[in-house]
């Protein structure tokens, strides 16, 4: 913890004094460009891998970047994602996936999740991609697989989005975009799904 203690230090010296007017204008409130979904997996640096300052991006983290169709049990996916849509009303939203993800591994089958029940039952709102992994994916390797199925749960999420009423209310009226990410950390590479040609692609090809 010492070091993240140093931090925090070096954070109050060095880096606050020089953007002491951004927090003092965010001290007022928050108007987020986007909600960013993805893992929790540490390797994942929202600021960093968008390059955003403080207050452009909402964000919810959760194993597997997950967001659960739409029930009247609340979860804290589901909040976020009503607040971020009703109440900010951000014109975008992210599904951001990630190469060597640790939970599509265990989606795959290949962990043992006996201990760990909770995890276990949170990913079966993976579910239905990894059995289009299992049809389409046989004659692949395992990693071929995995990278397939990191993809497939993103397009997953997204269809999950969609059920949401404050998501699809906006939707409808044209006032949000979605957005499905894959952000592949040995590379620094992030390839968006494009709907059209049912892919992903290069985002410098797909803001381009």
């Amino acid at each position: 913890m010492q070091r993240f203690a140093d931090g925090v230090l070096r954070f109050q010296k060095d880096v606050f004094p020089t953007k002491k007017a951004l927090f003092e204008a965010l001290s007022d409130g928050q108007s987020p460009d986007a909600l960013f979904v993805t893992c929790s997996d540490s390797r994942i640096e929202t600021g960093m891998l968008t390059q955003s300052e403080p207050g452009e991006l909402f964000v919810c983290r959760n194993v597997g970047n997950i967001v659960p169709p739409h029930t009247e049990h609340t979860g804290g996916v589901t909040a976020s994602l009503e607040f971020a849509a009703a109440v900010l009303k951000v014109p975008h939203i992210v599904i951001c996936g990630h190469t060597c993800c640790g939970a599509m591994e265990a989606a795959m089958g290949m962990q043992d999740l006996s201990d760990l029940p909770h995890v276990r039952r949170w990913l079966y709102f993976t579910e239905k991609a990894v059995k289009i992994v299992e049809q389409a994916g046989q004659g692949k390797t395992t990693a071929e697989k995995q990278d397939m199925l990191t993809e497939q749960n993103v397009i997953l999420q997204l269809d999950h989005l969609k059920t949401h009423p404050t998501v699809a209310e906006r939707l409808n009226s044209g006032e949000l975009t979605l957005h499905g990410w894959v952000y592949h950390i040995e590379t620094g590479d992030v390839r968006v799904f494009d709907a059209q040609q049912k892919l992903f692609i290069p985002a410098a090809d797909y803001y381009a």
